[in-house]
């Protein structure tokens, strides 16, 4: 037998073999009994605030399309006119042969929206916080993260090797005494914030980051990825609507929510884009985004800034939803107008038999467990947006409310 053949008898039966299939189908049986189990469900064909559903229209509200322009036939143009002319792939990374003039392009308009020097593209914005906050920190350094930091940044605070302090959810008054207590004893300090909080809709206190961030030597890292396009007078997102544009050290946004197409950036300055080019792993070693998603993402921001009415239009709808659901005693967390409405119930069970029982009455909900949110505090998570036309939202809050007195909560 030559020697590059392999013996088969030198592994055992293939029934042996099977004892990673056995644990972790073990795991997954426990999670199922937990209610913590996940499974994929098939969604197309978005319209006016819907979707099918494994083959049935339902109201959609539980995507991050805040804006209405996921399917908006513009972005499917100006992609398809570039998919043309340019094929699909990049073919590369952008620091081999991958990087087209389109993505240069939509990174100087993605600075110019956000009030920035220069910005970067990720694939997607876990990859832009697991590339950029391993590239800013490291070993000999502190991160001061929020409690309920999304997980790309817990995991990118993770990966930098840097000591990690975590503060109570947005208590800038704590903040404040641990940068007091052992800043002076690191080399580098950053501060990881949301600027709106993607499971409880509510805002960090920006305008008070800036000035305590300075006190301290520290620099300010912000994901705004449920800000962007929705928050601020343009619509350039959490940063703004504090008027910190151009006072934050490092702004990331995602291209998937509010604008409706795929992928991520980082803002700031052009030193720190220059720097994150070289360093930034997540950026170094995967192919560039398709020209075609660019180009679409270009005509997103350029709707986003010319049809403000959508950013009136989700605040408007989501503030009936608030109001409706108050008038009936139940209180949604989040800003008043905010348009990611989380309703607390605590069992991961009993959510999602409310995401079921709101299923079968034709709307689509977020059904939000642990370990996206600590345990104990599984939720509904609605968002609204603005093609959900006014009486769609009537019918999902009384829903709501009539689903709600059938079961313990």
């Amino acid at each position: 037998m030559s020697s590059l053949m392999v013996d088969p008898t030198a592994f055992p039966d293939a029934a042996e073999t099977r004892g990673m299939d056995a644990a972790l189908d073990e795991e997954l049986q426990a999670l199922q009994r937990a209610g913590l189990r996940r499974t994929l469900r098939q969604v197309h064909q978005r319209r006016a605030g819907t979707v099918l559903l494994n083959g049935e229209r339902v109201a959609d509200f539980a995507s991050n399309d805040y804006l209405g322009l996921a399917a908006d036939p513009r972005l499917a143009r100006a992609a398809t006119a570039v998919l043309q002319a340019e094929g699909m792939g990049a073919g590369a990374a952008r620091l081999i042969s991958g990087n087209h003039p389109i993505h240069e392009v939509l990174e100087r308009s993605l600075a110019r929206f956000k009030g920035s020097e220069h910005a970067l593209l990720f694939p997607s914005g876990y990859m832009a916080n697991i590339g950029a906050i391993p590239a800013l920190v490291g070993a000999g350094d502190v991160i001061y993260s929020d409690a309920l930091s999304h997980a790309s940044l817990i995991d990118g605070c993770r990966l930098s090797k840097a000591t990690i302090r975590v503060f109570p959810h947005a208590d800038i008054d704590t903040l404040a005494a641990m940068l007091a207590a052992d800043r002076h004893t690191f080399r580098r300090a950053l501060i990881v914030v949301e600027g709106i909080f993607s499971m409880d809709g509510d805002l960090f206190p920006l305008d008070q980051l800036v000035p305590l961030a300075r006190r301290y030597d520290a620099w300010t890292y912000v994901d705004d990825a449920h800000g962007t396009g929705v928050l601020g007078a343009t619509g350039a997102g959490s940063v703004e609507h504090f008027g910190m544009t151009g006072q934050i050290d490092v702004v990331v946004g995602t291209l998937g929510k509010a604008l409706g197409t795929s992928g991520a950036y980082v803002a700031g300055s052009q030193v720190l884009v220059d720097y994150l080019t070289s360093r930034a792993r997540s950026f170094i070693f995967t192919t560039g985004a398709p020209a075609a998603i660019a180009a679409a993402t270009l005509e997103s921001l350029r709707i986003v800034q010319v049809e403000s009415w959508r950013r009136d239009a989700v605040r408007a709808r989501a503030t009936r939803l608030r109001d409706r659901l108050r008038a009936a005693g139940r209180e949604a967390p989040g800003m008043p107008d905010g348009h990611i409405v989380p309703i607390m119930i605590g069992d991961p069970m009993l959510t999602m038999r409310f995401v079921a029982d709101l299923r079968r009455r034709g709307f689509l909900v977020g059904g939000v467990r642990p370990p996206t949110v600590p345990a104990g505090t599984s939720r509904l998570r609605i968002s609204v947006s603005a093609v959900h036309p006014m009486e769609l939202v009537d019918n999902l809050a009384a829903n709501l409310i009539d689903a709600m007195r059938g079961m313990p909560v």
